[in-house]
């Protein structure tokens, strides 16, 4: 069972979304500078606010659930973190980047007392609110990055990070903050904890690989997800001496990539369809289930047939250039709709098309059956 959302008059592609806690509203960017906030009124979505802060593409938007504050970056060097006052409007406060390229990506901790951005500078910038000066400032994680910071993602205890860039490796880091919070517990990733210590390096494939597309903590820390434009998925395991399970795809490259349990992956890209894939218990990837099982129909009972017998009269041929599912565009963002990523019942995919779809993981018995390997 599937869910298809379209919202107002948008036919562009949807760079970005996220949603609130409740999932009552959205917070998305339609392939431009700004962010457009939607409300789910009866069965409709209404237009509720246009943060039009940035001056130049949004490229990440994240919606703490606790906070009820979203932080959005862009392709003009700027973050922003958008707290909602008391008239339901959205305001703007400035983050001190300190960057002199691309914001490229954006994530909260779970704590929401911080949050990450990557970026073209060969950096990541680590932003929390200082109190005396009621501002957002930010600390530079650099070495040893060599290329754009594409994607991140915070540890469940709120102190390390992990990050995923165009020099084909992905990164493990310290972002601890000894300003805002407590020294952490040690954890198989290491015990150093000081800010931008580096905890693990992982290299695509020894040859190259191609560089990162999207990265993931699994549910208990101990694992990281990645994708990559070899069409590879990969996971390592930190409590396994960060031994790396890869498996190579036949489809083209993922773009995003999410836990749906702690051994279940569901990965979506340039072939327009969500996967399911599962870590068995000796550590070997596989392939479980599309989540996508959607059949082109004939259009008008346009047959082989028929087609054969209007190229043989009139020397043309009908040609429906659609494809067999649902988004129709490559799939670049998946976001976990309901549950957890240790128990997720539902997710959401948005894309190079239009379309936001909501992807019903309990309504099929395949991946049901998936998600319960052991």
């Amino acid at each position: 069972m599937t869910e298809q959302h379209r919202f107002g008059n948008i036919s562009t592609p949807i760079t970005c979304h996220a949603w609130n806690k409740n999932r009552t509203k959205i917070a998305l960017s339609p392939n431009n500078h700004e962010v457009h906030i939607y409300e789910k009124i009866g069965n409709e979505w209404k237009l509720q606010d246009v943060l039009s802060q940035h001056d130049l593409r949004v490229m990440g938007i994240d919606w703490g659930p606790n906070t009820n504050r979203i932080v959005t970056c862009a392709i003009d060097r700027n973050a922003y973190v958008w707290t909602q006052s008391d008239d339901g409007k959205w305001k703007p406060t400035l983050v001190l980047l300190r960057i002199n390229r691309a914001a490229t990506c954006v994530k909260w901790s779970p704590e929401e007392n911080k949050f990450a951005v990557g970026c073209g500078a060969r950096l990541i910038s680590v932003c929390y609110f200082e109190s005396s000066n009621d501002w957002w400032v930010s600390k530079h994680i650099k070495k040893p990055i060599r290329s754009t910071v594409t994607s991140l993602d915070w540890h469940p205890n709120n102190i390390l990070l992990v990050a995923g860039s165009a020099d084909f490796k992905v990164r493990v880091y310290s972002a601890y903050m000894k300003d805002i919070e407590k020294m952490p517990e040690p954890t198989p990733w290491g015990a150093k904890m000081s800010l931008g210590q580096l905890l693990a390096e992982f290299i695509n494939s020894p040859s190259g690989g191609g560089w990162i597309h999207s990265v993931s903590f699994s549910p208990s820390g101990n694992k990281i997800c990645w994708v990559a434009h070899d069409s590879s998925i990969n996971v390592a395991d930190a409590a396994r001496g960060n031994v790396v399970f890869k498996l190579k795809t036949d489809q083209l490259p993922f773009l995003s990539c999410i836990w749906v349990t702690e051994r279940s992956i569901v990965a979506g890209g340039y072939s327009c369809v969500p996967l399911l894939y599962s870590l068995g218990s000796n550590g070997q990837l596989g392939f479980v289930a599309k989540l996508d099982n959607s059949q082109k129909k004939e259009v008008s009972g346009f047959s082989a047939m028929k087609k054969f017998q209007s190229l043989d009269k009139q020397a043309r041929i009908h040609v429906d250039n659609g494809l067999d599912s649902i988004h129709q565009k490559a799939i670049t963002t998946i976001r976990l709709y309901s549950g957890t990523n240790a128990d997720a019942t539902k997710i959401s995919t948005s894309g190079l098309d239009d379309h936001l779809v909501v992807w019903d993981l309990m309504s099929l018995e395949t991946a049901i059956q998936g998600l319960k390997i052991v």
